[in-house]
């Protein structure tokens, strides 16, 4: 049996009152003149609230219902009258008024928010098949207790956590890395679905609300079309716009994009009246938040069913989506199940096939990333494809332009990548006749028109030039980012900003910044702001506020640890893991500059390659350069010694962790295994002492099981240690 909740419903007392009568009893001065004088303070206070009530009411019927009763120009009037009153009485001004929702003056900064409890990421499923092993896994952790299952969209917009105490909105803030997010309230006060109080008598003293930030299809296309009309670009696609929006300091530029928001989860609650999620989405709607329209499911096949169901119908929908979320129903049997560090164990989506659309190719760009590899980018004939408009499509490198062998004015099949990404698979026009010119590769850098060279043994042609300003901007962004030096300040704008003034030239120039703190306070950017139907240009000065923040930020990465600097310095071959294996390895820059390429070797997870591409950038005039400045900077150098903890049951041992495990997640076993004394690699060699292997553990497993390399799974592992 499957039910469904439609949240579109309209009330009993909505059908049977009149439009009229409702009219007559909520808005006795919209058919009056009011009086230029203002009115005592107890009769504004009356009036004030009665205004709330009122324009409440109506939010609530244009957003929920889809029933608006008045026209535009007077819920204006409306607005305008509160506006009046709460300016001449600012004593009864109130955070949760109507009027908050218009954006005030552009904010300084983002604050960042620890969320009370980690938003988690959602694992992926593509087939039936894999939804039955997710099923499997439930019933074989529920030991046998019947459950049900909460089917509904997965939206494609910005996730949001709303907090609430005693009622009222007290911030919202994003995913951001699923521990901390940004506090981006002053945007999502603009937001009207989202209510600034929540109401009813059974709300509880806290409760967080987590959904989706989206903007709706027929609200994206009038305003690119207004966008369009006044000579801007048009935006790409609704869900990157949304992102776009959210970051905006200032508000009143989100205010008449007509964003909206639905509700499909729960972070702190405090206290807990509910036994299931469904009873919970249900009090959310009473409360005046919007919900989508979900399922209930007892059986997988009933899952299935919906899932089938749905893919026919999600171009109708008023938002995108890219497949369904399936999420067990019984608050109670979440707790049993639990969560991996990265996923809960009690929820899955479900990923449509991607989408295919045929367009044609006008020309193809060539981009220039970090680290100078250039990519061809076809530009297209407009063309819709999963609900968006696709002009771009990526064609990776040329060998994949040689293997395609795609042409200008080719006609193409184009998909989306995991519905993200954009493209080309295949050209339809491939045996016509009098087919245009080949797509070759650059002789020259786009960008700075240096010297370029193709990877030995490779297929990235790629810029020479380390000074390319493309690359420069590139890398610059690249080390200030959230898992290298984490100066999140310095996000992509100002960095392009500060390049372009010439103030940035290097890494080690981003530690000259706080002698320039005063000119950074009085940089202007321009921004676009619609003002009554009308998009222009407005120049905002950086200021006082931010340019302290950039100088603290910059302050605080000089004592990040050398794994940190080394993922920063972009050197290839060496990421986040490989950098935290070296800097524990050798514990200084000196040491680590100084080994020979046998010596990088010796460590687990290093092989030729890679210790090739550490020994060049160490020998380059360039990487030497480097390095030393920001050591001359005050940059820390060296990774702080790990103390020995547990046990020390697997002292000595390396281990390797790959597959998907049931009861903990893989990054969960490294942390356990390295309290115990022991080492983790991501690869298995004949110095692997064993590895925990658990579902599709893949080519790992294989090389283990050839290098006769003992594997156990990950109830042996924790039986091992004593943690079963």
């Amino acid at each position: 049996m499957t039910a469904w909740f439609t949240p579109r419903l309209i009330p009993g007392i909505v059908r049977r009152e009149s439009a009229a009568s409702f009219s007559h009893r909520i808005l006795p001065f919209t058919s009056r003149r009011r009086s230029a004088i203002m009115p005592a303070m107890a009769d504004a206070k009356n009036e004030i609230q009665s205004l709330r009530d009122q324009i409440d009411e109506h939010d609530r019927r244009y957003h929920d219902f889809a029933r608006p009763i008045i026209s535009d120009r007077e819920y204006d009037r409306l607005i305008d009258r509160l506006k009046q009153l709460e300016t001449n009485h600012p004593e009864l001004a109130a955070p949760d008024s109507p009027t908050q929702r218009v954006g005030g003056k552009p904010i300084e900064g983002f604050v960042h928010v620890t969320h009370a409890q980690p938003m988690l990421s959602i694992d992926n499923t593509y087939n039936e098949n894999e939804l039955r092993e997710f099923d499997g896994r439930v019933a074989r952790g529920l030991e046998g207790e019947p459950y049900t299952y909460v089917v509904d969209p997965k939206i494609d917009g910005v996730a949001i956590s709303l907090r609430y105490e005693k009622s009222l909105l007290v911030f919202a803030a994003t995913r951001g890395d699923g521990k901390v997010g940004d506090d981006v309230t002053h945007t999502i006060r603009t937001v009207k679905p989202i209510p600034l109080r929540l109401r009813g008598s059974d709300v509880p003293d806290v409760v967080e609300i987590r959904g989706e930030i989206y903007w709706p299809r027929d609200a994206f296309d009038a305003y690119n079309r207004k966008r369009e009309s006044a000579g801007q670009p048009v935006f790409a696609n609704p869900r990157n716009a949304t992102t776009g929006t959210l970051k905006q300091l200032d508000a009143s530029k989100v205010a008449g994009r007509g964003l909206s928001f639905i509700a499909h989860g729960f972070g702190q609650v405090s206290p807990v009246k509910w036994k299931s999620f469904s009873a919970l989405l249900g009090a959310f709607k009473n409360w005046g938040v919007p919900i989508g329209e979900i399922a209930i499911a007892e059986t997988i096949d009933e899952v299935i069913a919906r899932v089938t169901d749905w893919d026919g119908k999600r171009h109708d929908l008023p938002y995108e989506t890219d497949g369904m979320v399936i999420k067990v129903d019984s608050l109670h049997h979440r707790e049993v199940l639990g969560e991996t560090s990265k996923y809960p164990r009690w929820c899955i989506a479900y990923k449509f096939a991607a989408e295919q659309a045929e367009s044609k190719i006008k020309r193809v760009d060539f981009q220039v990333g970090k680290s100078g590899t250039i990519t061809p980018r076809a530009v297209l004939d407009p063309v819709q494809l999963s609900g968006t408009t696709v002009s771009h499509a990526s064609l990776h490198n040329f060998d994949q332009v040689d293997r395609l062998d795609v042409r200008i004015g080719d006609t193409v099949i184009v998909q989306k990548a995991g519905e993200i990404i954009p493209q080309v698979v295949r050209v339809v026009t491939k045996d016509s006749p009098g087919r245009g010119e080949r797509i070759v590769p650059p002789t020259k850098c786009p960008v700075c028109e240096g010297a370029v060279g193709k990877d030995e043994g490779g297929v990235y042609v790629r810029c020479v030039n380390p000074m390319c300003p493309a690359q420069l901007k590139e890398r610059l962004i690249h080390f200030c980012g959230r898992n290298q030096m984490d100066i999140e300040i310095l996000g992509e704008v100002v960095v392009e900003k500060l390049v372009d003034k010439g103030w940035l030239t290097s890494y080690a120039d981003i530690y000259t910044l706080p002698e320039q703190r005063d000119e950074l306070a009085e940089m202007y950017f321009e921004y676009e702001r619609e003002n009554a139907g009308e998009i222009k240009k407005v120049s905002v000065r950086y200021g006082e506020k931010r340019a302290d923040k950039l100088v603290e930020g910059v302050e605080k990465s000089k004592r990040r640890p050398l794994s940190r600097v080394l993922a920063a310095l972009n050197i290839r071959h060496v990421g986040g893991s490989s950098a935290e294996l070296l800097a524990e390895h050798f514990g200084t820059m000196k040491k680590l500059s100084e080994a020979s390429e046998e010596a990088l070797q010796e460590v687990d997870g290093v092989g030729p390659e890679m210790a090739k591409s550490v020994r060049v950038f160490f020998d380059s005039e360039a990487g030497r350069s480097t390095w030393e400045a920001l050591r001359e900077a005050g940059v820390n150098m060296k990774q702080p010694t790990r103390a020995s903890g547990g046990d020390g049951l697997l002292a000595g041992k390396t281990i390797v962790v790959t597959g998907t495990l049931e009861r903990l997640g893989r990054k969960e076993i490294e942390s356990i295994i390295k309290e115990l004394g022991g080492k983790t690699t991501g690869s298995v060699s004949k110095k692997t002492d064993f590895v925990v292997a658990g579902d599709k553990a893949g080519s790992k497993l294989d090389k283990a099981n050839k290098l006769s390399v003992e594997v156990i799974d990950e109830t042996t592992f924790l039986k091992r240690i004593g943690r079963d």
